[in-house]
């Protein structure tokens, strides 16, 4: 955003807690040397300004009107999971999703989409707490939480079977395993299950049924009569753990995200693609090598988050966990 101080301040960009201003003082309008000036501290500074993150979304969960702030999808037009007992650090409440034991869905249900501005790349930064009894799904996949998904599919497309939708969650086992991973399983030629179509054709999924990058195998597995996909990023060991210590569940934790669009060049998509996962400020999950999407999505783009937690098979517990200070940025601060 870009705020006009008159004489005092010819450029600001404003970003949450970022504010960048040049001061120029007053320069004489009768002066011809002016716009000269201007022209020059504007080669100077654009390049400043493209450098900077802009927020694209941020959610506190400090009072229940989150469709004042442009989420939708909301069930029954409106969230009513919050809790006072657990928020983060600065914070007075927080988002909670409590599952009853054989729950998919929370109780109350937890779902809430926001629509942002397009971008190539998104960075997602939250704080969460997990109860002392959580224990996941039991199962060496979901629970999902966090999801991005992007301009070729519609604001209300189901998260599971997509063009793109990159996920970022834990996965318990003995601990909570960090977990990136997406799936784009509208792209699947079922025609050609199962065939390695990388150098054949674009016109492909990436995360598997049609072939693998490299030496990498994706997930294709049929679920409700079609086929799906997966391709997943982990942790070595768990990031969090039961009991006490500084990796506690039942503590909160900052966790951060990054993924940004690969490339396309010469009508192929190249494997240059970036996901990254910190906890506490530690880089966790760093990769460099990602292919999102092929050549046949050139203009795709992220514009939308989705905070859906789900566990497929049913949680195996009563259990909890709790969601606070989300913001959404096009780059790591």
């Amino acid at each position: 955003m870009y705020e006009s101080y008159h004489n005092k301040c010819a450029w600001c960009v404003v970003s949450g807690t970022w504010r960048f201003r040049l001061r120029l003082g007053h320069i004489p309008r009768t002066t011809h040397h002016a716009p000269l000036l201007l022209i020059a501290l504007t080669l100077l500074i654009t390049p400043l300004i493209q450098d900077l993150p802009v927020i694209l979304l941020s959610e506190d969960f400090e009072d229940n009107h989150l469709e004042w702030r442009g989420w939708y999808d909301l069930p029954g037009g409106r969230l009513e999971s919050f809790g006072t007992e657990g928020h983060a650090p600065e914070s007075k409440r927080s988002l909670r999703a409590h599952f009853l034991r054989g729950d998919r869905s929370p109780t109350p249900k937890v779902v809430a989409r926001h629509l942002f501005a397009e971008s190539d790349a998104v960075y997602l930064s939250y704080w969460v707490k997990y109860s002392e009894d959580w224990v996941g799904s039991g199962k060496p996949y979901h629970p999902h939480e966090f999801h991005f998904l992007t301009n070729v599919d519609s604001d209300y497309v189901g998260p599971s079977h997509t063009h793109l939708t990159v996920y970022v969650e834990h996965n318990y086992q003995n601990g909570g395993i960090a977990v990136l991973s997406l799936q784009d399983a509208a792209n699947i030629d079922r025609a050609r299950i199962g065939r390695n179509l990388t150098s054949v054709s674009e016109r492909r999924a990436v995360a598997g049924c049609n072939g693998d990058p490299g030496r990498e195998r994706g997930d294709c597995f049929q679920a409700g009569g079609e086929y799906n996909n997966s391709r997943i990023f982990k942790s070595v060991r768990p990031v969090f753990t039961p009991g006490k210590g500084a990796a506690s569940q039942n503590d909160w934790h900052r966790i951060e995200a990054y993924f940004r669009l690969n490339s396309i060049k010469r009508g192929r998509g190249q494997r240059d693609g970036v996901a990254q996962y910190w906890i506490d400020g530690k880089l966790v999950i760093d990769r460099h090598d990602v292919l999102f999407r092929t050549a046949v999505f050139p203009r795709m783009k992220f514009r939308q988050f989705m905070i859906a937690p789900y566990i497929g098979d049913g949680s195996p517990v009563e259990q909890s966990v709790w969601y606070d200070d989300i913001v959404v940025m096009t780059r790591r601060p």
